[in-house]
């Protein structure tokens, strides 16, 4: 696919301001969304950080946590914060035959370096890629450690990509995901990032229904912009503990969204004629203190629009953890949005292993259900 398939739409403002009524209301939804995830938790009370201003959100019961306290960090938008920040930088182990190779992709857009793990059972053509976004002052190798996400690539026979953020970029190591050009189509890092994704889609014969993308924070936030405008590349996301695209638009904006939650002000999706819709799955914690939970509403209510109620939300518990999940589903039943809410969960990647940082090695495990949402098929995903 190549960028002749142009957009019907693109970023219409910026800095990214709404009226005050629309962006009230998109905060009302986002309350709205989270609220309901989080309404069978009855344990626990809930502090607002902002008023919602719509009775179905009082109703709903009280938002998630306190207000979000800003990590010292040597970024000022660094948002890596975690329960556990351990990882001793260590390589992954690399199974016999399987290929863990040191790669840099250079292209019009820009250049990164990024890590390409190929399965020992289809090195050659493997069954689909995942384009896997550190979050700030993390490596790929620590990424890789952290999510064990190369396991369960080498079960399922998945390429996986891990592009390296540089300190030249952001001294903190993070993607620079509230930066306007890096929030359209054709600039900056989405340009860079979907160009490696489209070179490796080339290498391995990939079409794009078995091309998804994958970030935790800073790199969760840029998953879903990549979701917003790169649909004919990526056929689903998986977001963790991000934003939505558009929540900010500088440095200062960034810390609001983070802190406050932030709507996707100003900009509208950029779609690509014949484009299919990209189904996420996005994962929260609601003690989350470095991204508000709201930010979790806003990508269910800019990835469905004005279809935000769930069709089902469900509450369940792993290794003491409660979470719930939600579907959103489209008009034909198929599941487009997955969110989970896990109760008393911080700022890290969920099930994840000791051996990398910011994990939390409790709860769901996010890597092994990103994988299983991304490899079952629209038809499939009706709920059950």
């Amino acid at each position: 696919m190549t960028d002749t398939m142009k957009p019907a739409t693109q970023v219409v403002q910026w800095p990214g301001r709404l009226a005050r009524s629309s962006v009230s209301f998109q905060a009302a939804l986002s309350g709205f969304v989270v609220q309901a995830a989080l309404l069978l938790f009855k344990t626990r009370s809930y502090e607002t950080s902002a008023n919602l201003g719509i009775s179905a959100a009082r109703k709903a019961g009280r938002t998630v946590g306190a207000l979000i306290r800003r990590r010292e960090s040597t970024s000022p938008i660094a948002t890596g914060s975690a329960i556990r920040a351990g990882g001793d930088q260590t390589l992954p182990r690399i199974p016999a035959q399987a290929q863990y190779l040191t790669r840099r992709h250079r292209s019009a857009a820009g250049s990164r370096g990024y890590r390409l793990y190929l399965p020992a059972s289809r090195p050659g053509r493997p069954r689909g890629l995942i384009l896997m976004l550190h979050g700030c002052n993390q490596s790929p190798d620590d990424f890789a450690l952290g999510t064990h996400m190369n396991a369960l690539a080498e079960k399922h026979g998945l390429a996986l990509a891990y592009p390296a953020q540089t300190r030249w970029q952001n001294r903190g190591g993070c993607w620079n995901w509230f930066k306007p050009r890096n929030q359209m189509r054709g600039t900056g890092e989405p340009a860079i990032l979907a160009a490696l994704t489209r070179k490796l889609m080339r290498e391995f014969g990939l079409c794009r229904d078995d091309v998804f993308v994958a970030g935790l924070s800073a790199g969760g936030a840029m998953a879903a912009i990549l979701a917003d405008v790169y649909p004919d590349v990526f056929a689903a996301a998986g977001v963790h503990s991000g934003l939505a695209r558009g929540a900010a638009w500088d440095a200062m904006s960034a810390m609001s969204a983070m802190h406050d939650g932030g709507a996707p002000n100003g900009i509208v999706a950029s779609i690509p004629k014949r484009a299919g819709p990209v189904r996420r799955i996005i994962f929260q914690g609601t003690d989350d203190r470095t991204v508000n939970p709201l930010n979790a509403g806003f990508i269910v209510a800019a990835a469905m629009g004005g279809h935000v109620a769930p069709t089902r939300v469900g509450k369940r518990s792993v290794q003491g953890r409660d979470y719930s999940r939600s579907f959103f589903t489209d008009t034909k039943g198929s599941v487009r949005v997955e969110l989970w809410m896990i109760e008393g969960f911080g700022h890290a990647w969920s099930g994840g292993r000791a051996a990398g940082s910011y994990t939390d090695t409790k709860g769901p495990d996010a890597s092994a259900q990103m994988v299983r949402f991304f490899l079952d098929k629209p038809a499939r995903d009706v709920v059950r």
